[in-house]
């Protein structure tokens, strides 16, 4: 149930973090982009998330979907 509610966070995490990074993309990626930082960002945090509640699992995500945005503009898009 948690990898679900981390996919309707990343979709949300994924568009901030892209608007902070300025990385111009559209939907369908930042969408994507949103759910993977959200997965990895869930999953290294997962402790924070039922200790802190939402607001740990929110952080998670946004670092993980900035993390992925940063490697992928330095490693695929060049």
């Amino acid at each position: 149930m948690w990898i679900i509610w981390l996919v309707i966070v990343g979709a949300a995490a994924g568009f901030i973090a892209t608007r902070i990074m300025k990385l111009d993309t559209d939907v369908i990626t930042t969408i994507v982009i949103g759910i993977a930082g959200a997965l990895i960002g869930g999953v290294v945090l997962r402790v924070l998330l039922s200790l802190m509640g939402f607001a740990a699992g929110f952080v998670g995500a946004l670092l993980g979907s900035l993390l992925l945005i940063w490697l992928w503009k330095i490693y695929i898009r060049k």
